[in-house]
Parts: structure tokens; C-alpha cells; sequence
């Protein structure tokens, strides 16, 4: 049996949240609301649990500085450490790689023409930790193996969501074509509206927020041609971080295309994968505030 991609988790990744478990906050009163929330997402992983996540998120000048921002970065060691990130290094484990299916990622992704960045030793920050922590609490060794995909949404140009849901296409080509018996979910993590700085810091658009994740579920082709002016005016500057659920959306059996190509213009794949099951959403949560910023959280079952 071949490698294949059973189901997307898409949820933010807030600094605040890790810090909230690291120091044992969980159960405060500002916290307990949101974690409690996250319960039947963590119960529902316990009982599909993969070998490999494929985790899209976004570095926060940690691996990479102003000095050089791939738009597309690979990791393809066989492990990572956290990172300091100014406060010193989150207290959880190494996060385990699987450098055969980095490489096998690789080698067929860019055969799609998606130009990658391949990095052999990258620290991996909280936008990659807190989602592991937000589905698997605090355990002594992380239960499955990850390979990190970072993605450029700090600095302009940024991918567009269109050619977010492009790679996830390409990435589920290449899962199909691995032959490991691997069960394998992709996680695009970052947003839900915010803003840091400026007049608008601490803009939350929870209107907009849910209609995102409604398109997301029925509609990603839709969605992926939203240009990024929409983003910055309805979900605040880091707002731009939700183009990463589109890779994950994108690696989902409705969004294959059937002949194998990778344009998404024209024909059965403009409309997405042919005769080919849409996701089951078996959770979905929605909460604000945490820290300045909306939580969102959606879990797609594959049922290809």
C-alpha cells in the first residue's frame, strides 16, 4: 500500500497559546474557554492518528532573517529543534523528520515546477510548535514524524492563495506516488484575523473569519483567487497568514485533479477533482479573543 493523505487540520498558531500551556495557564479563566474547545479536536486525533504530518506554517525570523526569505522552504532533516525565540526555547520535544519523504516531496514537487527551498538544518518556531502542541498536549516525545513546509507571510510578495492551493495539489500528487505504508495529514496553521501594529492592532473580523472557513470547506478554487488587498483590509496585516490553509486544502481528494496536471485553469481542474469525494468536517471551532487575535480550528476527513 502507498502513502496517502486521510485528513487537513487547520488552526492558528498564537504565541500566547503555548505560553499558556508551558506555564501551566490552561485552566485560567481567560484560557479554560479555548482549551476546552480544543478537547474533541484532540480526542478525534487520538483515534486517527498519522505517521507524518506535513505541517505548513510560517517562520518568524527565527530559521530565516530579512537576510533571505524563501517563499517555499523544505525540511529534510531527520529532526529539528525549537527555537529561541527571545525568551528562550519552548520546553517541548525535538520534532522528528522523515528525510525520505522530504526528499521524495521534493523531487516531485519541483518536477511540478514549484521552485523549493531545501533546508537540511532549520530551528523550528512557535508557528510550527503550538499547533503540536494544541493537538497533542504536552507529551515527552511528539507521537508522529513532521516535515516542515515554512512559507513566506512576512515579507512582500507573498504566494498568492491560488498558488497555495497549487502546491497542496502537487504535494498530494507526491503522496500518492511514495510507496510507504504512511498515513499522512497536511496542517496549515497561521491567522484568524489580527494586526500587531498601527492603528488597527488588535482588529479581530470574526464575520469575515467564518465565511473563510465556510469557503474553505465548500469552495477553495473560489476561495484561492482572493487577492491579498482582501486579506489586508477585512482580516488585519497577519491576516495574509490564511493563504497556508489553501496548501492544506489543497492536498484534499475534491481539490485533485484528475489528469494529473497542475495548472488550475480550464476544464475538470478548475473545478477540482473529478467523481472525487468533498472533506467531512468532524470539528470546527471558532474563539476570540487569544492574545489580540481570532482562533480558528477546522478538521477535514478525507473521504476519497
Amino acid at each position: 500500500m502507498s502513502a496517502r493523505i486521510t485528513a487537513s487540520i487547520y488552526t492558528s498558531h498564537v504565541p500566547a497559546i503555548g505560553v499558556a500551556m508551558d506555564l501551566g495557564k490552561t485552566g485560567e479563566p481567560y484560557w479554560q474557554p479555548l482549551f476546552a474547545g480544543y478537547e474533541p479536536a484532540r480526542e478525534w486525533i487520538a483515534s486517527h492518528m498519522p505517521d507524518v504530518v506535513i505541517l505548513v506554517y510560517n517562520d518568524h525570523g527565527n530559521a530565516f532573517s530579512l537576510e533571505m526569505i524563501p517563499t517555499f522552504a523544505l525540511g529534510m532533516a531527520p529532526s529539528y529543534e525549537p527555537a529561541d525565540e527571545g525568551w528562550g526555547a519552548r520546553p517541548v520535544p525535538n520534532v522528528d523528520g522523515h528525510p525520505a519523504l522530504s526528499a521524495h516531496i521534493a523531487q516531485s514537487v519541483i518536477q511540478q515546477d514549484f521552485d523549493l527551498t531545501l533546508v537540511n538544518d532549520m530551528l523550528v518556531d512557535h508557528g510550527l510548535t503550538v499547533p503540536l502542541s494544541i493537538m497533542f498536549g504536552q507529551p515527552d516525545a511528539w507521537p508522529c514524524r513532521v516535515v516542515p513546509l515554512a512559507v513566506n507571510v512576512v515579507q512582500y510578495p507573498v504566494p498568492s492563495g491560488r498558488r497555495c492551493l497549487q502546491l497542496g495539489r502537487a504535494i498530494r500528487r507526491a503522496v500518492e506516488r511514495f510507496d510507504d505504508d504512511l498515513d499522512i495529514q497536511v496542517w496549515g496553521t497561521g491567522g484568524m484575523s489580527h494586526q500587531l501594529q498601527g492603528p488597527r492592532a488588535g482588529l479581530i473580523n470574526q464575520p469575515w473569519d467564518t465565511a473563510f472557513m465556510d469557503r474553505l470547506i465548500a469552495d477553495p478554487v473560489g476561495l484561492a483567487d482572493m487577492p491579498h488587498i482582501d486579506y489586508l483590509r477585512e482580516a488585519g496585516s497577519e491576516g495574509i497568514e490564511l493563504v497556508m490553509w489553501l496548501i492544506a486544502r489543497g492536498a484534499m481528494a475534491d481539490c485533485a485533479d484528475a489528469a494529473g496536471g497542475a495548472d488550475l485553469a480550464g476544464g475538470a481542474d478548475a473545478a477540482g477533482g473529478a467523481g472525487r469525494a468533498a472533506p467531512s468536517v468532524a470539528h470546527r471551532l471558532y474563539h476570540v479573543p487569544a492574545s489580540n487575535t481570532a482562533v480558528g480550528q477546522l478538521i477535514l476527513e478525507d473521504r476519497s
